[in-house]
C-alpha cells in the first residue's frame, strides 16, 4: 500500500454538524485535500498546538506528549490507515530504543499529537482516492466553512482594543483557545509590528 504524506492546511467550523469542526489535510506536493470532521475538544487541542499557545496547565494531548517523552518514546509518524462507514482509523507509529510499536488511535487525537511532536502524517493512497477532494472542490463540496472560527461575539471589528484585550483574557481563563486565536488575530491586525 502506498502512503501519501499530508499536512494540516486548515481548521474550520462544520456547517452540517453543530459543535463539530473539520481539519483539512493537504497532500504534500499535490492538490488533493482530505477533510475530517472532529470534535470541539480535539479542534481546540490542534489549534492550541498550531498557534504555539501555552495553556497554564497541560491539556490532555500535552500530558500524553510529556508522558511519552519522559519514557523516551518518540512519535515517529501518524498513519491514517482505514476508512469504514465514514470513520477514519489511525495508528500512532511510536519508536523506542528497542522497538517500533503501532498504537490504535482516533484520528483527531493522532493529529493533535502529530502537531505536538512535529511528526509526519501519512494516509493510505486508497483512502485519499476514496475520500479526498481536489483543492478546487474543497470549498464547494466539503461540509465546512473555511473562514475563521465562529465567534460568540458577533463582530470583533466593532470592539475597541481595550474590549478585545479584556475578551482575550476572559476566553483564555475559560481555556477557549479557538476563540482566543481569532481575538488575538484581530488585535494583531490593529497593531501591526513596528519597523525598526
Amino acid at each position: 500500500m502506498q502512503k501519501i504524506e499530508l499536512e494540516i492546511v486548515a481548521l474550520s467550523h462544520s456547517i452540517t454538524q453543530s459543535n463539530s469542526y473539520a481539519v483539512i489535510l493537504g497532500e504534500v506536493g499535490g492538490s488533493r485535500r482530505l477533510p475530517i470532521v472532529i470534535g470541539g475538544f480535539e479542534a481546540q487541542a490542534i489549534a492550541v498546538a498550531l498557534e504555539n499557545m501555552h495553556p497554564s496547565r497541560p491539556l490532555t494531548h500535552d500530558l500524553m506528549k510529556n508522558f511519552m517523552t519522559s519514557f523516551d518514546i518518540a512519535l515517529q509518524e501518524v498513519y491514517i490507515c482505514d476508512l469504514q462507514e465514514g470513520i477514519f482509523f489511525s495508528k500512532l507509529v511510536c519508536f523506542t530504543a528497542n522497538d517500533t510499536i503501532e498504537i490504535d488511535s482516533r484520528t483527531s487525537d493522532a493529529l493533535a499529537l502529530a502537531v505536538r511532536f512535529g511528526c509526519p502524517i501519512f494516509v493510505n493512497e486508497n483512502i485519499l482516492a476514496q475520500a479526498g477532494l481536489e483543492n478546487e472542490q474543497v470549498e464547494k463540496e466539503t461540509p465546512v466553512s473555511t473562514t475563521a472560527m465562529p465567534q460568540k461575539v458577533n463582530n470583533l471589528e466593532s470592539l475597541s482594543l481595550t474590549e478585545l484585550n479584556n475578551l482575550l483574557t476572559e476566553v483564555l481563563e475559560q481555556e477557549d483557545y479557538i476563540r482566543a486565536i481569532d481575538i488575538r488575530d484581530e488585535i494583531t491586525k490593529r497593531n501591526p509590528p513596528k519597523k525598526s
